[in-house]
């Protein structure tokens, strides 16, 4: 189904930092993902590990971007698809840790098209011992979001955070409020006619914040459960405990940008104030568990 200035092609893009074998593992099973042409471009934040450079070298269609710097994950992927022709206008925007199981790829296509609304698309995710990801989501709220930030850690199965995930609610095809980031088809009409993900967020909440803009634009989140990928783990995120303890606080950080939008103006300081104090002893908890 052809959409209004945009042609039928298929792009994927990927977000590179360092990323290891797994982005060999990602390529190779995504040629199963899809009967469908594609193009792949490796939007590249700054590796070190050549791995992204050797994929380009080695693959017919596989583009390596240099974003010029660390531009986070929305900002890489945004980076990518400007590049993009208009006779895209179907674009994968996945992490590069991802494995994708056979006709994945073309499951969230064949939704895609049955649902001319659909402006994101995500697949079932599982990790590497079976347990499936909640990655078809309610928006948070600051009641949700409070509820889900103090019990989540202690009390995994406190009624904000099952709320919050969604996690009663049956595996089958249904609309979210928004969808995991980590792996997103997406309908590039709908991408840009939101001007892609909000740059801000340097890393997570990028997501969130794109689904409910995309709803708020008339366009519909979808999940498609009988598309399956695997999530293997962040080799940059693992790899260095740096870098975990960064994303740590990033998350954080994300957080309240996210709630703060929400409660703007100086009626609402109170709010922000309580929302930063209490996410940032949080942070600095999370971040001491860790072994920081």
């Amino acid at each position: 189904m052809l959409q209004e200035g945009y042609g039928d092609q298929l792009a994927v893009v990927t977000v590179t930092y360092s990323p290891g074998d797994s982005l060999d593992a990602f390529l190779d099973s995504l040629a199963g993902a899809t009967t469908r042409r594609y193009t792949v471009v490796l939007a590249d934040n700054g590796s070190t590990d050549g791995a992204p450079e050797r994929a380009a070298a080695g693959r017919d269609g596989v583009e390596l971007l240099r974003t010029g710097g660390n531009l986070g994950y929305g900002g890489g992927a945004n980076r990518a698809v400007a590049t993009l022709g208009r006779e895209v206008g179907w674009v994968v925007v996945a992490n590069p840790d991802l494995v994708w199981c056979p006709g994945s790829l073309d499951e969230l296509l064949a939704a895609g098209q049955r649902t001319p609304r659909a402006g994101a698309l995500g697949p079932l995710i599982k990790d590497v011992d079976g347990g499936v990801y909640p990655s078809a989501r309610l928006l948070p709220s600051l009641g949700r979001g409070v509820g889900h930030a103090v019990f989540g850690a202690v009390w995994p199965g406190n009624p904000w955070t099952r709320v919050y995930r969604q996690s009663e609610s049956s595996v089958q095809e249904r609309d979210a409020e928004w969808l995991s980031g980590s792996c997103l088809l997406l309908r590039r009409a709908a991408f840009d006619s939101v001007a892609g993900f909000d740059t801000r967020y340097f890393m997570y909440f990028e997501d969130v914040d794109l689904g409910e803009r995309l709803g708020k634009a008339g366009w519909r989140n979808r999940y498609v459960p009988s598309a399956e990928v695997v999530h293997t783990g962040g080799h940059a995120t693992t790899a260095n405990a740096d870098v975990s303890a960064r994303m740590l606080v990033e998350h954080h950080r994300s957080a309240y940008r996210y709630l703060a939008d929400h409660y703007p103006g100086p009626i609402w300081a109170p709010v922000r104030w309580a929302l930063r104090a209490g996410l940032g002893t949080r942070s600095a908890l999370a971040v001491r568990r860790a072994g920081r």
